[in-house]
């Protein structure tokens, strides 16, 4: 497991150093291991990540002085092992001291050995939690303390303890057209597939353990493809129909362009645009595997306007970059963003509004997402633009189920990971009027 921690180190140093993705830093560093090892690695960089600050607590009472930042990173990994991953400490320890040497820091590998021996000795006088509930959530569920902050006064401190839980959710997966989800269902049962349909999307078929698409025929044949509900139901509320014209302004990675193409049969056009190349061209290949013939992918900024698309679509989805605070299984995500972060992407997210907001003919519809809970990316964002756009109004979201009717006033609804099972994502639906 020597590469397995190596290359775990390694992802995890560009994300605490270097502000990158944990997942494609992982897909970076772990080239070439086996199955066994890479999902080792992924695994103690993710529970390091999950428990970040509260690791750091412990390292700080029992390191003295100055610690660099690879040596910080060999010890956040060994104390992850020995308080969450079920590693007996002794080997915590001493794996933490190879690591050590093999990434060339010998010379203080009796460094390691002391902070790592000295925790291990003293697991049941830990730092406690702090007493000061906003300090303790932000320890206990690694949270930065100005989003505690917000999210308590927002929602309040048990709305919000529930939320910074982040409970995983089962893999989630669909049919895609002509390909049917009574058929999907009817395939996994037969092969003994433990699975259930979603709870506020029919399409969505939740597993109870996870499917290897590398090897599963269904994926390879374009007849199903992995997607949260709440993804799906983005598209739902865009109410996609044969024969519409339709944009998908940020369409990366391709699943809504593709569920769009599902719930259209085919029929009709979708415009879906990217604005990095390398992006629009795995999209390609992900709507050729899935077999949708019916849109056109673009490389092409969706923030500046073009007057030859004015008016020239009956629906647009504007899935806006966003912050990511509402994916539970992102806490690199969290880490990477600030306040004034949190105003650029509004600010951008604004200007894509304005533009996208001239291509919907009168009467047409624009949605906007964002996979965030955060009020000045989601609930300000429409109210600003609703103030400066008087040709559009909101609507009510269509085809809801009744758990979440009730909260979709307004056209906008909010859904959170620990009330829906699914990732918090936020949408708005907007029409356009005539004249």
């Amino acid at each position: 497991m020597s590469g397995a921690r190596r290359g775990a180190l390694s992802a995890l140093l560009a994300v605490t150093e270097q502000g990158a993705y944990a997942n494609l830093a992982l897909k970076q560093t772990l080239q070439g291991l086996g199955e066994q090892e890479t999902k080792w690695a992924s695994a103690a960089v993710y529970t390091v990540l999950d428990h970040l600050y509260y690791i750091d607590a412990v390292i700080a009472r029992f390191a003295k002085g100055r610690v660099q930042p690879q040596v910080r990173g060999i010890l956040r990994l060994g104390v992850a092992q020995a308080l969450y991953m079920r590693v007996p400490p002794s080997a915590a320890c001493d794996e933490s001291v190879k690591l050590a040497k093999q990434i060339g820091k010998g010379a203080l590998a009796g460094y390691v050995n002391g902070v790592m021996r000295n925790i291990c000795r003293n697991l049941e006088d830990l730092p406690p939690l702090p007493q000061e509930t906003n300090a303790r959530l932000c320890m206990q569920y690694s949270y930065p303390a100005w989003l505690v902050e917000a999210y308590v006064a927002r929602y309040g401190e048990a709305f919000t303890e529930g939320m910074l839980k982040g409970a995983q959710h089962p893999m989630t997966v669909r049919a895609q057209y002509p390909y049917t989800t009574s058929a999907l269902l009817q395939e996994f049962h037969g092969r003994g597939i433990g699975c259930a349909a979603g709870n506020i999307v029919p399409d969505a078929v939740k597993l109870e353990t996870g499917l290897n698409l590398a090897a599963e025929p269904l994926f390879k044949e374009g007849k199903l493809t992995v997607q949260s509900e709440s993804a799906m139901l983005v598209c739902r509320a865009l109410s996609p129909a044969p024969g519409l014209r339709i944009l998908d302004a940020c369409a990366a990675p391709g699943g809504k362009t593709a569920y769009l193409s599902h719930l259209m049969r085919g029929e009709g056009h979708i415009t879906a645009w990217e604005l990095h190349a390398h992006r629009a061209e795995l999209m390609r290949k992900t709507l050729e595997r899935l077999h949708v013939n019916n849109a056109e992918v673009s490389v092409r900024d969706a923030a500046v306007y073009d007057a030859s698309f004015a008016g020239a679509f009956d629906a647009v989805l504007l899935d806006a970059p966003c912050s990511g605070l509402g994916v539970p299984g992102k806490p690199d995500a969290r880490y990477a963003k600030s306040p004034a972060i949190l105003s650029e992407l509004a600010e951008l997210q604004g200007s894509l509004l304005r533009a996208c907001a001239a291509y919907v003919r009168p009467g047409g519809i624009l949605l906007y997402a964002t996979c965030a809970i955060s009020e000045q990316e989601n609930e300000a964002q429409i109210a600003r633009f609703l103030r400066e756009h008087e040709d559009f109004a909101p609507q009510a979201l269509p085809d809801l189920p009744a758990s979440l009717a009730d909260r979709a006033a307004g056209g906008v609804l909010q859904l959170f990971p620990h009330i829906d099972a699914t990732e918090g994502f936020f949408m708005a639906r907007m029409v356009r009027h005539d004249g």
